[in-house]
């Protein structure tokens, strides 16, 4: 009787892990197909934004993390134009660039929005990551958005909170 209720528990407990997968918040295939040439498009003006992101926040004291997903929202606010995105670039805590989604420009269509995400497994960034966005907007274009929504839920406990861009040139 030990042995089934050993070997009932033992099952239980493979069946209800997570399945393991790779981070997959870096697929550059993604960003290719949606690259454009602007460079016959000289009138464009050009901005910069920080958006702060949190891969982990404390739980219970400093010394203690809580790992996060964040998803990073890129907005067409245009209702009449597309946008260009030049560059969108993470770092960490410490200001250390960490990865580069794409370096040459994307567009995104009237009202488009598009997602990077930051897999709960990926604490590369740490408590104080954060992204740097260039971008190109047709003059008298609304500026895009970008958002952050951090998230987690463990049992039947949830976290949930967004950050917003700032322009910062």
């Amino acid at each position: 009787m030990k042995a089934f209720f050993s070997l009932l528990i033992l099952l239980f407990f493979f069946t209800s892990c997570e399945n393991q997968q790779e981070i997959s918040s870096f697929n550059a295939e993604n960003w290719a197909k949606r690259t454009i040439d602007i460079s016959s498009k000289d009138s464009l003006n050009y901005g910069k934004t920080y958006l702060s992101i949190y891969a982990q926040i404390y739980s219970l004291s400093e010394h203690k993390k809580h790992s996060l997903t964040a998803m990073v929202s890129l907005r067409n606010t245009s209702d009449k134009d597309s946008i260009y995105l030049l560059r969108a670039s993470y770092y960490d805590t410490h200001g250390k660039l960490v990865r580069t989604y794409f370096d040459k420009p994307i567009y995104l269509a009237p009202l488009e929005t598009t997602e990077i995400i930051i897999d709960e497994k990926d604490v590369t960034g740490g408590t104080g990551s954060n992204f740097i966005f260039e971008w190109k907007t047709p003059k008298n274009t609304p500026e895009p958005l970008f958002e952050g929504v951090m998230n987690s839920t463990m049992a039947q406990q949830g976290l949930s909170f967004t950050t917003q861009g700032k322009r910062i040139q």
